[in-house]
């Protein structure tokens, strides 16, 4: 073979190789690999009680996040809720992360809950901009909402009048999702204006907002191409038996049957499924990730294997 064919040859084989790798053949056709992509962490990587429990005993917090990336592909950061991250800690995190791993991180709250969407534009700018120092790895960002009583919005239809204006204004190239905490403001308006803006709604498991069945009976809350998760639990409830987040102290395996049954109806749908467990949903965040895990392979799920870490060099900031 000489050395022209030889080239013509290669580049033939890298270009196959790395088409194929966009599909899988399924015995009822080609599906998009997204059809497969469910990614599941849990929020935030560190809580009191996970050292020893999940992580080993003595490891520096530093190295937290290398290892929570040896046993998962993605997390929700929370603490970018309380205030926007620095450069330094963004970086940090894209360092410590494999390729493929995937951060979804919360909207500051200056944004959601104290301007409330109102002349927050430099906010949202300054934090999409250290956001991107994640480069492949930044996933989501979800704006998290209150409850919103009367005195602050009348109705629903109130703050979806603030909300279509800010959604129009948003940059293009994120993953946004959106998370309500008032039952009685998911309308079929709302649900068309997230579609219309491509921005996930974020489905929960949470005592005061309805079941999946129950929206999905009444709405399409798949709004992108790609869907977002939480469960959360009951905060207060769970909080009066433990503040120690290292076992599970609520038996959820009746809700997390229940919530991998949607999550198959959502991936026939060709959509990539974000979804993160809280310590409050049942007391461990890990360890319900695990059950998750177990129960999608009962079920014939399929969760992608979780990438190799990165070796990480510490630097003077660690």
């Amino acid at each position: 073979m000489t050395d022209l064919a030889r080239s013509i040859f290669l580049k033939m084989r890298d270009f196959f190789q790395e088409s194929m790798t966009e599909f899988t053949i399924s015995r009822v056709g080609v599906e998009s690999r997204d059809m497969t992509d469910l990614r599941i962490g849990t929020s935030a990587f560190t809580a009191a009680g996970w050292e020893g429990a999940f992580y080993p005993t003595g490891m520096k917090p530093a190295d937290f996040l290398a290892y929570y990336s040896t046993n998962f592909d993605t997390v929700e950061v929370d603490s970018t809720f309380y205030r926007a991250p620095s450069v330094a800690t963004v970086t940090g995190w894209e360092r410590k992360t494999p390729p493929g791993f995937t951060l979804a991180a919360k909207v500051p709250q200056i944004i959601t809950h104290q301007k409330i969407l109102q002349n927050c534009e430099d906010d949202l700018k300054q934090f999409l901009n250290t956001m991107d120092l994640m480069g492949s790895k930044l996933g989501p960002l979800l704006f998290q909402f209150g409850y919103f009583n009367n005195t602050v919005f009348k109705s629903g239809k109130e703050f979806l009048s603030r909300l279509a204006p800010f959604l129009k204004k948003l940059p293009k190239g994120y993953r946004f999702a959106l998370e309500m905490r008032n039952k009685h403001w998911l309308t079929a308006e709302f649900f068309e204006l997230l579609h219309e803006h491509q921005i996930a709604y974020a489905l929960t498991d949470q005592s005061w907002m309805p079941a999946p069945s129950e929206i999905f009976d009444k709405f399409d809350p798949i709004t992108a191409d790609f869907t977002y998760i939480r469960w959360l639990g009951d905060r207060k409830e769970i909080e009066r038996m433990t503040k120690v987040w290292n076992r599970i102290v609520v038996d959820r395996t009746a809700e997390i049957t229940s919530w991998v049954d949607v999550c198959k109806k959502i991936q026939r749908r060709g959509v990539t499924i974000y979804g993160y467990f809280n310590n409050h949903y049942a007391g461990f965040g890990p360890a319900s990730v695990q059950l998750f895990r177990d129960t999608c392979a009962k079920s014939g799920l399929e969760i992608p294997p979780v990438a190799s870490p990165p070796v990480v060099e510490r630097t003077l900031f660690d």
